[in-house]
């Protein structure tokens, strides 16, 4: 069975995430090209999880359209890992905080994945809010 661990990680404060396994990397994706929550009070002491947050990003298009083709490409990587057997594929969003844009696309993707891959294992780590 596929297991697709996904991370959310703060450039500023972690760096990328270490894959653990024998595989040695997996996907990127940065995140701060799009409009950060973060740089306002209102949103400071909340995260990408937060109704608040959320709905800030749901409303930018550039937001939107980034998930369609990180879908796009993750869709056709997992695809062809189960149908090579593989066992274990990491994929990570990063933006300054780890806080609100890459723990939203993380929780996203992983929705996405439950809904179109019943069969594989997902697993969500949030580095800066855990």
């Amino acid at each position: 069975m596929l297991k697709v661990r996904i991370f959310s990680f703060s450039y500023k404060y972690n760096g990328i995430p270490q894959d653990t396994t024998e595989n040695g990397g997996g996907f990127v994706f940065d995140c701060r090209f799009i409009h950060n929550p973060g740089k306002y009070e209102e949103y400071k002491n909340l995260t990408g999880k937060d109704e608040k947050v959320i709905s800030f990003l749901q409303k930018q298009a550039v937001m939107a359209d980034f998930l369609i083709n990180v879908y796009c490409i993750i869709d056709k990587s997992v695809d062809n890992y189960i149908k090579r057997e593989f066992s274990d594929l990491m994929i990570s969003f990063g933006c300054t905080g780890g806080r609100h844009r890459s723990v939203y696309s993380a929780e996203k993707l992983s929705v996405h994945l439950k809904e179109k891959y019943p069969e594989i294992e997902i697993v969500v780590t949030h580095q800066n809010i855990e």
